[in-house]
């Protein structure tokens, strides 16, 4: 978050003065019509770091391509723990997501951190710890392919959800595949992903009635999975990756978007938009 001005003239906190206002004069220039070809015609999504917060990824399967950086986080007495992953995916969750981003975005940077382990057991000060790391390393885009149900994380993820929020980073969150409250996904600051059963990878539409925002293919997918293979599976956690991709494809057309204006143009680009993709 930027710190505030120093007061001019008892100007409040965060106030800006008219001799300031140059600052604020970008270089963007909005089109008289966001379309999804301004959005994201021509983007491989280069130069964008995407962070997959999971299982881990198996980078040597050829649907993901790589991975230009992968940890894995623990918490033991409080004591927070983030190393090189050495392991890779230990469920095929991690794997399957990132291979989908890949799909959409197929030349953005791909970065894994590991906080589901076996079984795909995890807690929530491990997703927290996780998710914070991820935060402080400024990824552009984070995919959030799980969440938890437990209310007494709740204040933190919202913390770190806003921190995201503030620096340019977004939060893609899969909703619960359950009618349950579950977090992050709920909060405003982060992109909310349920599933429709289209077969086009780049069909998303946006919802009218929130806390879902938005809806991407998720029903019967073909996606990677460890040890090299390929699962077909459903699911908001794989609807959601495909909106992480084209958040990838946006941001690295227009880097100077923040996310609330992310949002904005996923809205106004969605096949339910009613305007000229």
């Amino acid at each position: 978050m930027a710190e505030p001005e120093q007061p001019d003239q008892a100007m409040p906190a965060y106030a800006l003065g008219a001799g300031s206002l140059a600052r604020l004069e970008g270089a963007r220039r909005w089109p008289q019509a966001v379309t999804r070809d301004w959005a994201i015609g021509g983007s491989t999504g280069a130069g964008v770091r995407v962070c997959i917060v999971d299982s881990g990824v198996d980078g040597d399967h050829e649907l993901v391509g790589g991975v230009a950086r992968s940890v894995v986080v623990s918490v033991v007495d409080g004591e927070i723990s983030v190393e090189p992953d050495t392991v890779g995916d230990v469920c095929g969750h991690g794997t399957a997501c990132a291979g989908i981003v890949r799909s959409i975005a197929p030349d953005c940077e791909l970065h894994s951190v590991r906080v589901l382990g076996e079984g795909f057991q995890g807690s929530g000060p491990v997703l927290i710890a996780g998710l914070r790391w991820a935060v402080e390393q400024g990824y552009d885009v984070i995919n959030m392919s799980l969440s938890t149900t437990k209310r007494q994380f709740v204040p933190e993820l919202h913390e770190l959800a806003d921190a995201a929020y503030f620096h340019r980073g977004l939060i893609v969150a899969s909703a619960h595949n359950m009618p349950v409250h579950s977090y992050p996904w709920r909060f405003s600051a982060v992109v909310s992903v349920a599933s429709h059963d289209l077969d086009d990878p780049t069909a998303w539409y946006r919802n009218p009635d929130p806390p879902v925002e938005f809806y991407a293919r998720g029903i019967d997918v073909e996606v990677a999975w460890s040890g090299g293979e390929r699962l077909r599976c459903s699911g908001n956690s794989f609807a959601t990756p495909h909106i992480a991709g084209i958040c990838a494809l946006i941001r690295a057309n227009h880097p100077d978007l923040t996310p609330p204006e992310m949002k904005t143009v996923l809205g106004l680009t969605a096949n339910n938009a009613g305007l000229d993709a």
